[in-house]
């Protein structure tokens, strides 16, 4: 007897299904807020930025933390294991990357949470798949493809440790050491 799927089963193959229609749609809007949100708070760091648009990068910084706080409880609520999956590489980083916000409601000013809100760029390689073995008439297309793949996954892997770093400096040393903004780190 075949079962008719449920709200569950639906978001789940979508959220956790790289493979399906909806799941790429999914993961190409969450690429694109996490690479917005972490320019956000990559701009609010430079002091012309945020002395003119600093209400404006704190409203999208508010939204995309209930954006990504609606998809990190969308996770648990549909994922198959809700309690692996919070204590997961993925679902610990999807957890720090919203928590900062929140604690800079109880602390004014926690510039220190700033590095763990740019952790949100770890998100980006949950989506990023290997690519497919092809046929022995493909082998070369195959070739250039996978190293493509390859080349992309270590660029963004040395922009995000780039921005990690940087904005590590930028907390540590602070502006009487000439890091007064994150691009300057």
């Amino acid at each position: 007897m075949h079962r008719e799927p449920t709200w569950r089963d639906t978001l789940y193959r979508i959220i956790f299904g790289h493979d399906t229609p909806g799941g790429r749609r999914f993961d190409v809007a969450l690429i694109v807020a996490i690479l917005v949100s972490v320019l956000a708070v990559i701009l609010d760091s430079v002091q012309t930025i945020h002395a003119e648009y600093g209400s404006l990068l704190y409203a999208i910084e508010w939204g995309f933390t209930i954006l990504f706080t609606v998809e990190y409880l969308l996770r648990l609520s549909c994922a198959h294991h809700a309690g692996k999956y919070a204590v997961s590489f993925f679902g610990l980083v999807d957890l720090l990357a919203i928590l900062p916000t929140y604690i800079s409601l109880i602390i004014p000013g926690s510039q220190a949470f700033l590095v763990i809100r740019i952790l949100r760029v770890l998100r980006v390689f949950r989506v990023l798949k290997l690519v497919e073995y092809l046929g022995d008439a493909d082998v070369l297309m195959g070739a250039l493809r996978e190293s493509r793949r390859k080349i992309t996954i270590f660029i963004f892997a040395v922009l995000a440790l780039a921005v990690i770093l940087g904005s590590l400096m930028y907390v540590v040393e602070g502006e009487a050491n000439g890091y007064t903004s994150i691009p300057r780190s």
